[in-house]
């Protein structure tokens, strides 16, 4: 399709239907919350707001100052991997897999299945850590796959280590008391970064900052990918 072999059209379209999916989340967590809006989180956890619908639904402990740090650095964190990392680098498909798959699942898993803590992190648990390897790397390589299909990324056994590599080092940080006594939507994201720039530009990969990527070079390659597909 004309649409499809338009970068800007096709940019155009992925942020009218990610704003879409956004917003129907938003509004949902607003529902289940009773609460306004996300952009007043900041605000809320200051005290200068007061809505317990936001306090419930994003703190564990119901204290409003929880939510200047982990849902703070979390926010911060997909942003910056994104207006940073995003799109043509696998540094950020490996910041948003560990910290949106590999944490989250990590936090269902360890209250579920978590019995057995960590020697050395009583609390967090095996269960919690090889879930947040798990699906981290699962997620890695999923968008991996996806990402290649448009030419944004490269796709390789090396690249699928490397991506294995950087999610055990981030579960393993995650694990760490620091993580407990920091916050690991901190930790997580900056344990991927660090490790994932020296792994990643250790095995050749391109465009590890999608700013000083070549705009031109992406759109070729699309372009070529569509031709591709045709046959």
């Amino acid at each position: 399709m004309w649409i499809l072999e338009s970068p800007l059209l096709r940019d155009a379209g992925a942020a009218v239907l990610t704003g879409a999916t956004a917003l129907a989340v938003l509004r949902f967590w607003e529902e289940v919350g009773n609460r306004a809006l996300l952009d007043q989180v900041t605000l809320i956890g200051l005290g200068i707001v007061k809505d317990d619908g936001v306090i419930n639904s994003m703190t564990r402990n119901g204290d409003r100052r929880e939510l200047l740090k982990g849902p703070l650095y979390y926010a911060c964190a997909i942003t910056l991997a994104t207006v940073i990392f995003w799109r043509t680098s696998p540094i950020s498909i490996a910041v948003i897999c560990n910290l949106c798959a590999g944490d989250g699942v990590a936090d269902i898993a360890g209250r579920r299945f978590g019995h057995v803590k960590l020697p050395y992190n009583p609390d967090k648990s095996y269960a919690g850590s090889i879930a947040m390897f798990l699906a981290g790397f699962l997620a890695s390589i999923l968008y991996m796959c996806y990402f290649h299909l448009f030419g944004f990324v490269e796709e390789s056994w090396s690249m699928v280590i490397t991506f294995g590599v950087t999610t055990l080092a981030a579960a393993i940080v995650e694990s760490l008391p620091i993580s407990t006594r920091l916050d690991d939507n901190l930790t997580v994201p900056l344990a991927s970064v660090l490790l994932g720039v020296l792994v990643f530009y250790y095995t050749g990969a391109r465009n590890l900052c999608c700013m000083s990527a070549d705009s031109s070079d992406i759109s070729a390659l699309v372009q070529n990918q569509m031709v591709l597909d045709r046959f």
